[in-house]
């Protein structure tokens, strides 16, 4: 597109791309998926029970799962269920003001959840939350 200036000169236009707002818009993507990746429990698989009343985790807590063949994770890495109460004091300051998530998978017998439990308490952690997942309404039921 060419037009003519003030004296009479002709010039074309420039039609450059400015790719600056796009690189804007692709570092607070990644800065978003940066910071949201740690909260993503994906690496042990575990499906957990599904109820009526799920709160939305909104903070990041420490998380001890069992898996269907009964194996305890602590966040991501395995653990023995004998060293719960150990590892739980090394990591924690305050287990009086300290929460912790317990994901358990539907298929686990209460037995191993309840072990889980009791090294929990044992460590002095008091405020537990058990993940569970919502249930799927269909319609208009409730």
């Amino acid at each position: 597109m060419a037009f003519t200036t003030a004296n009479g000169r002709t010039q074309t236009s420039l039609s450059d791309i400015n790719i600056t707002p796009l690189v804007d818009v692709v570092l607070v993507l990644l800065i978003i998926f940066m910071v949201t990746a740690p909260v993503l429990q994906s690496g042990i698989e575990v499906n957990v029970p599904r109820t009526r009343t799920v709160k939305e985790i909104t903070e990041e807590r420490l998380v001890i799962s069992i898996d269907k063949k009964q194996r305890v994770f602590l966040g991501n890495d395995p653990i023995n269920i004998n060293e719960i109460a150990d590892k739980l004091h090394q990591k924690i300051r305050d287990p009086q003001h300290q929460s912790i998530f317990v994901r358990a998978d539907e298929d686990v017998p209460f037995g191993a959840f309840a072990t889980v439990m009791d090294a929990v308490k044992r460590s002095g952690i008091s405020n537990v939350s058990i993940v569970t997942q919502p249930l799927e309404t269909h319609g208009s039921q409730r």
